[in-house]
């Protein structure tokens, strides 16, 4: 249901965040970068695409539960029944969101979301592809509780959707919202990475869970929040991204003395090592008066270039949504790992590498033979011809394009 959701959302989603882009154009106040913003819905992307994979722990895993040993079964069709659940789920994900925050393991996931320097719509779209792992746990309560899990989708839908409009610099104070709800104000704090504001405002709808439990801060005015993670991620690869916090703690985990050490650095604080390991690998301390954004300088014409191709992008991701109700196993996999290089190279170019152009080809090539030998797109129905030849001539075009481009980089 939530791929589907998104699916319809979409269109509005991109309203708004053009809406936004020419209301900052309009206040002179630029709060985006083509290559962030290309980036952020890049994950957000494949964070839905990979959610097809992972559906069986976001919501198998709570099925399970409800159907084994919950102790009551709530009423769905009661008056109250909505309104409850999604203060129930709103309290579990207050605790969900406080969790990434604070044990190595889950903020692996959860860091996508953060790693972005900039703060717009586009960034509430900036999500993990591995987030299910963990992320069905702190909802366990809920299915015990005897909330039924078509109840429990719903909510976590309204959840997340309600989510998405905060993620702007262009609406200020909203004074007594601010207090109860979750606004544009206070979540600002919860992505800065200032000392006052750090893993403060973990709320999602309702902002009471955070005054209840000591993690508000209020937004200072003489204080402007800084953007991102204090260890910055300065790729727009939608892979090193996913992978990169995993990776550390992996590394950290392999050359730690202690088998005890070894061990809890993955549940331990984001950042906390063995103090015998960052004595003999030393990470340099964070320091925010020299930081300064990742912005990579690119011609004119890749950004042009890149942005047209991220538009067919969405598109075959769109396409992926609809045809996996229908189709799985290899071809659904061999589309996903399509969809990845897809991103992996536009991100390469946003990038100005050399070897982006070559990533970028080899798709291409992929593309061009997929359509020539099967008349057909991945596990789609054949091809219109009018449908094959566009897309053709468009991997044709793109590729000529492409190589022109390469070579005045």
């Amino acid at each position: 249901m939530q791929e589907k959701v998104i699916t319809w959302a979409t269109p509005v989603f991109f309203l708004l965040i053009a809406l936004e882009l020419l209301w900052g154009w309009h206040q002179k106040r630029k709060t985006y970068r083509l290559n962030d913003a290309i980036t952020s819905i890049g994950l957000g992307v494949l964070s839905q695409v990979a959610g097809v994979f992972t559906r069986i722990l976001r919501v198998g895993i709570y099925a399970l539960i409800f159907h084994s040993i919950a102790l009551f079964h709530w009423n769905i069709e009661a008056w109250w029944a909505l309104p409850a659940a999604l203060v129930f789920y709103d309290f579990c994900y207050y605790w969900h969101h406080r969790f990434m925050h604070r044990i190595a393991i889950m903020w692996a996931a959860h860091v996508v979301h953060h790693s972005s320097e900039d703060y717009n719509l586009s960034t509430a779209l900036r999500q993990s592809s591995t987030g299910a792992l963990f992320g069905w746990i702190p909802y366990v309560p809920m299915a015990v509780a005897g909330v039924p899990p078509t109840l429990f989708a719903i909510v976590a839908l309204i959840d997340l959707l309600y989510q998405f409009w905060v993620h702007t610099e262009h609406i200020g104070k909203l004074g007594w919202f601010d207090r109860v709800f979750v606004s544009p104000s206070n979540h600002r704090v919860h992505h800065g990475v200032n000392e006052h504001y750090l893993d403060k405002n973990y709320g999602g709808i309702l902002a009471v869970w955070d005054r209840c439990f000591g993690t508000f801060a209020e937004e200072l005015d003489h204080q402007p929040v800084i953007y991102g993670t204090r260890a910055p991620l300065h790729s727009f690869n939608p892979l090193r991204a996913n992978l990169e916090v995993y990776q550390q703690l992996a590394h950290d985990s392999r050359h730690a003395a202690s088998v005890w050490d070894k061990a809890r650095i993955w549940f331990m604080p984001p950042g906390w090592r063995p103090a015998e390991l960052q004595a003999r690998m030393p990470r340099a301390p964070f320091e925010i008066n020299s930081r300064r954004r990742y912005d990579p300088g690119i011609p004119t014409a890749t950004g042009v270039y890149v942005l047209l191709q991220f538009a067919v992008v969405l598109g075959c991701a769109v396409h992926f949504l609809e045809i996996q109700r229908t189709v799985s196993g290899w071809p659904l996999l061999s589309y996903l790992a399509f969809l990845t290089v897809s991103m992996v190279a536009l991100g390469a170019l946003l990038e100005g590498r050399q070897y982006g152009w070559f990533i970028e080809l080899a798709r291409l090539a992929t593309a061009l033979l997929l359509l020539l030998c099967t008349g057909a797109w991945f596990a789609g129905p054949t091809l219109t011809s009018g449908l094959l030849a566009s897309g053709i001539v468009w991997s044709v075009g793109s590729a000529v394009f492409g190589l022109a481009l390469m070579r005045r980089s």
